[in-house]
């Protein structure tokens, strides 16, 4: 599974969106690829799974992979709540 975390510049937010992802997974046992990635390189981008913020919400209208939106990408609790859900809802397909 390829997960790319998302925000305007690509090297703030979204990187420290990927470390909590790598460390839920790490804790979790579940093997992934996380990148982190600005807004403007997404287009034309294969990942199974975004995540980013409610903010960016309409640039990701034409995008057909699976996208999380955050309301706080700085709340690891958000981050953790909603990607577990993710791959328990993922894993029962």
């Amino acid at each position: 599974m390829k997960i790319v975390t998302v925000c305007g510049m690509g090297f703030g937010t979204s990187l420290m969106v990927k470390m909590t992802i790598d460390d839920i997974l790490n804790e979790v046992g579940f093997n992934a690829e996380v990148e982190a990635s600005d807004i403007g390189s997404i287009t034309g981008r294969v990942a199974d799974l975004f995540v980013t913020s409610t903010e960016m919400q309409n640039q990701f209208s034409g995008i057909e992979s699976d996208v999380i939106f955050l309301k706080n990408m700085t709340d690891k609790q958000e981050i953790r709540e909603k990607l577990l859900t993710y791959l328990n809802h993922k894993a029962k397909r």
